[in-house]
């Protein structure tokens, strides 16, 4: 699918993976969402938040003792108000996934689409190599939902979780791990609640 001008400009920052690491902490609640926020029942508060645009916000949590650049584990809200649809912004997001398949070869993604809902969710798998050339695995799960009119949609809505390995025996060993954890978590995420932006 061709993407249009406006759209792109729209989408590509709803997608707060491993190459946009956040460079400084802040923490404004633009949403109303303090937090905590559960997930598998684990808690997360509020670590790092940003507006990149006027319709635009990105909200990213974490569990006790973890930092938003160096975390093992992360929750993510992102809305964008305006005119783009769920599967516009998974397309967009699957689209920037493609491309770095050209310098990272550990990239893979599943798409599942839930038409009853109008949600779809995106799971994918990125690396890097750190300055001593220590491989960075994160494994993400993005779930997209219409952005509800009382959050100030319409819109989409990103729900996400985000777990991280750090160095090669790490990622190694989280390699081997994520044929457990990958159904784990996408079916937490898939039946938690949705946060209430505004609420």
């Amino acid at each position: 699918m061709t993407i249009s001008a406006p759209l792109r400009r729209l989408v590509p920052a709803l997608a707060a993976a491993l190459w946009l690491a956040p460079v400084q902490a802040q923490t404004t609640d633009h949403l109303g969402l303090p937090g905590p926020i559960a997930l598998a029942g684990d808690s997360y508060a509020l670590a790092w938040s940003a507006r990149p645009a006027e319709n635009h916000t990105k909200q990213e949590y974490l569990p006790p003792g973890e930092t938003p650049d160096s975390y093992n584990r992360m929750l993510l809200v992102e809305t964008v108000a305006g005119d783009i649809g769920v599967m516009d912004a998974v397309r967009a997001q699957a689209e920037m996934l493609t491309q770095r398949k050209a310098t990272d070869p550990l990239v893979n993604m599943d798409i599942v689409q839930n038409e009853a809902t109008g949600e779809a969710l995106l799971d994918f798998i990125v690396s890097s190599k750190d300055e001593a050339g220590e491989y960075i695995v994160e494994w993400n799960a993005y779930r997209y939902a219409p952005l509800a009119e009382a959050a100030g949609g319409p819109g989409v809505m990103l729900f996400g979780v985000s777990h991280r390995a750090y160095g090669n025996e790490a990622a190694k060993t989280f390699l081997q791990g994520l044929s457990t954890l990958r159904p784990t978590q996408i079916r937490a995420l898939a039946e938690a609640p949705l946060p209430q932006p505004g609420g």
